[in-house]
């Protein structure tokens, strides 16, 4: 990538040697230069993960984390368009309701989740919509259905980073609404409540061959006498640095399967049907984008 030096004009080629003003060939001293650089390249520049400038995201954003679903869900938008590809984000625009919107893949868990949480921001984006799988644990929770998170358990690492953990990992409360609202309209089948995130897919599903077994059987038991729908990794994270950046985060997940079902011997489908998942999304969007349109116009008036 190649990033521009706004204090000289000049074209830098490789980061780490830096600005040739600053000293070709030269490391950055105590990271201080470098640091700079860095700074210039979030605040002005192509973002450095997932390779967007400046006017080709939306303010709107879906989150899927499979790279391979922003395509099906771009083909919804109105003259979708392909704007970036770097590791594992992908990120398409188009347009919903005459608003520019975007989708960015996150890959698996936190850690990218809120990278590209981060970078979105940085280029204006302030509304973001997590769509994606999980796994049930509440008995009612069966596969294809579909839950919307009002709230998700920080069992992870990166929402640490942004928040003490007595700070609560819960969506925007206008995200959430919409989401709910849409729901209905549709007609789908969907649960609202707490969702458990997670580092380790494995710590989930092997957990007796881990040599921390006994906290991690624990806290699954915790979970289910807590009433937690599902497992997944993402929200706790987003919803955490969502507050931080002072954006708004909702999440929506389509159910693959209920081990917890499994387990007690109740009947429970393998479900890979995104399609309903997606429809919730887009509709929600609409009405968030028409809910802040209301809202900018009143602004106008008043």
């Amino acid at each position: 990538m190649i990033t521009i030096c706004l204090r000289h004009s000049c074209t830098i080629h490789n980061l780490r040697k830096g600005c040739p003003h600053f000293g070709a060939g030269k490391k950055p001293k105590n990271g201080a230069k470098l640091k700079r650089l860095i700074n210039v390249m979030k605040d002005f520049q192509t973002q450095y993960h997932i390779a967007c400038a400046p006017g080709q995201v939306g303010c709107y954003c879906l989150l899927p984390g499979d790279p391979g679903r922003c395509e099906a869900i771009a083909s919804f938008f109105e003259n979708p368009e392909k704007v970036a590809q770097n590791r594992e984000f992908i990120t398409y625009s188009g347009f919903l309701s005459g608003e520019k919107v975007s989708v960015t893949s996150t890959g698996i868990g936190g850690p990218s989740a809120s990278i590209a949480m981060e970078e979105l921001a940085a280029l204006g984006a302030n509304t973001f919509l997590r769509i994606g799988t999980c796994g049930g644990i509440h008995l009612d929770v069966k596969g294809g259905d579909i839950v919307i998170a009002t709230g998700a358990v920080r069992q992870e690492g990166t929402s640490r980073e942004y928040a003490p953990i007595e700070f609560p990992a819960v969506p925007h409360y206008e995200v959430l609404s919409a989401l709910v609202h849409s729901a209905g309209q549709l007609k789908l089948k969907c649960h609202t409540g707490v969702v458990q995130c997670k580092d380790s897919f494995y710590g989930q599903h092997d957990p007796n061959r881990m040599p921390v077994s006994q906290e991690l059987l624990y806290k699954w038991k915790a979970w289910k006498r807590l009433g937690v729908l599902a497992s997944e990794m993402e929200s706790a994270a987003l919803f955490t640095a969502a507050a931080s950046l002072g954006v708004r985060c909702g999440s929506v997940f389509s159910v693959v399967w209920n081990q917890e079902r499994q387990n007690a011997g109740l009947e429970d489908r393998e479900n890979h049907d995104m399609l309903p998942t997606i429809q919730l999304s887009l509709e929600s969007l609409k009405l968030l984008i028409a809910q802040d349109r209301k809202r900018a116009a009143h602004s106008l008036q008043a």
